[in-house]
């Protein structure tokens, strides 16, 4: 089984308690002051999303309520927030704090999205992208679960099996949300889109 400790993910068996394997477990030698000041990065990056997510709800009210979109914004906001979770999946992934499977997953479907928008251009045949029901749910699930991980790892919550379930969870749904976009355009390419899909 893996558990999601603050060194990262590591292998346990049965009878080893998380502490044991956590630097933050009583064997560690360093001193409280060391362990607290260790954190202040995932603390920093904690207060950093949680002032994007902020400057990203009221740019998107003042926005509408104010009719300041545009069409290149509508392109331009999805692709800056698309790109804040994947970076701070990668930068996770990278410290050992989320399994490189789910990293490469989620990077792997934004990847193959965008191959297909531009696959389309080039064959003339220009497929609009819709957000579906379970790529919000999908979306919802990585901000909740890189809240998660970067609470837990800056001031030491306890959160082992939220993570876990989280990790699971935004893995089934990021495979699930690329077949349902890839399904689409195939409908659209091969011309069996419905004209209510194609709005």
């Amino acid at each position: 089984m893996y558990y999601a400790g603050r060194s990262g993910w590591t292998a346990r068996g049965p009878g080893v308690e998380p502490s044991q394997l956590d630097h933050a477990g009583a064997g560690d030698p360093r001193p409280r002051g060391v362990l607290a000041a260790h954190n202040w990065p995932d603390r920093g990056r904690l207060f950093l999303f949680i002032i994007a997510g902020i400057s990203d709800a009221v740019d998107g009210y003042l926005a509408k309520t104010f009719g300041w979109q545009t069409e290149l914004g509508a392109y331009l906001d999805p692709l800056a927030d698309k790109l804040l979770i994947v970076s701070i999946f990668l930068a996770l992934g990278v410290d050992g704090k989320l399994p490189l499977w789910l990293v490469v997953a989620v990077v792997s479907r934004d990847i193959l999205i965008v191959i297909a928008v531009m696959l389309s251009w080039v064959l003339g045949n220009p497929v609009r992208i819709r957000p579906l029901i379970v790529s919000k749910a999908n979306t919802v699930a990585q901000i909740v679960l890189a809240g998660t991980v970067l609470a837990d790892e800056g001031f030491g919550l306890g959160l082992a099996w939220p993570r876990f379930i989280l990790v699971w969870l935004t893995g089934a749904l990021t495979v699930a949300s690329l077949a349902a976009y890839l399904h689409s355009w195939l409908l659209h390419m091969s011309g069996y889109e419905s004209p209510d899909a194609r709005g």
